[in-house]
């Protein structure tokens, strides 16, 4: 069993995305100080602070919920590996020069590495996107409009979304450029959203979901596994979680 999510250490490192407000816990009771329990209440942003999943309620007008939307236990899942690149041919609306694109060109590269029929493994599955380099800094990195982080060519995205891809898992902060305008063309392509739309114009896609922020640790192999993809049960669109990869038998 691997779990790939990041802990979320209240009083320590923790991963930042947006520059919003750090995860903190504010306590109430403590036995070290004579309380008969430990009692403390929770402040964070799950879309910022760690492992979260988040379903197409982030994007529209009607409050959907992730809880809802998530209804699959165990799923047949892919890891692969690729290696972010800039000066790409591949396109994005707000590309800046010296950006990282994770592209289709890579993606497919990536697939074709394994020894067995992805199609078959990725319909209605999962895929887990492993950056390089990798290392245990992703575990508290900060990211910022200063510092831009990897992010999908619409041409990947066209991509996966071909596959028949229903879970994504990657290990930045988001699927789209942290600053865009507001445009989001990754999200709104993967859950069938029409450029600039708030509505949900498929509901087929409402299932389907886009976990940020994970952490491939080395010795978890590129190849197939089975997910069981675990969140807290928010009634909100993104809710912290802990994807699971199991050995595929």
């Amino acid at each position: 069993m691997f779990d790939i999510s990041i802990p979320l250490r209240f009083d320590g490192p923790q991963p930042n995305a947006f520059g919003a407000e750090r995860a903190a816990a504010n306590i109430l009771g403590d036995t070290r100080s004579g309380s008969s329990v430990n009692f403390e209440r929770y402040a964070f942003s799950p879309h910022c602070s760690g492992t979260h999943t988040e379903c197409v309620g982030h994007i529209t007008h009607e409050r959907i919920s992730v809880r809802t939307c998530l209804q699959d236990a165990i799923v047949p899942a892919m890891v692969i590996s690729l290696e972010p690149r800039s000066g790409e041919s591949e396109a994005y609306s707000a590309m800046a020069e010296g950006d990282l694109l994770i592209t289709a060109a890579a993606i497919q590269a990536a697939l074709d590495r394994s020894e067995f029929d992805h199609r078959i493994v990725l319909k209605d599955g999962a895929l887990a996107i492993r950056t390089l380099p990798n290392g245990p800094h992703k575990l508290t990195a900060e990211y910022t409009d200063e510092k831009v982080p990897a992010y999908f060519s619409n041409e990947a995205m066209d991509l996966l979304v071909g596959l028949g891809i229903k879970h994504l898992l990657v290990d930045m902060p988001s699927i789209d450029r942290l600053s865009d305008g507001g445009v989001l063309a990754n999200h709104r392509k993967f859950w069938y959203v029409a450029p600039g739309s708030t509505e949900l114009r498929d509901d087929e896609r409402r299932g389907a979901t886009i976990t940020e922020l994970i952490y491939v640790p080395e010795e978890v192999k590129d190849g197939r596994y089975l997910l069981n993809l675990q969140i807290a049960p928010f009634e909100s669109d993104a809710a912290p979680s802990r994807p699971v990869l199991l050995p595929f038998e």
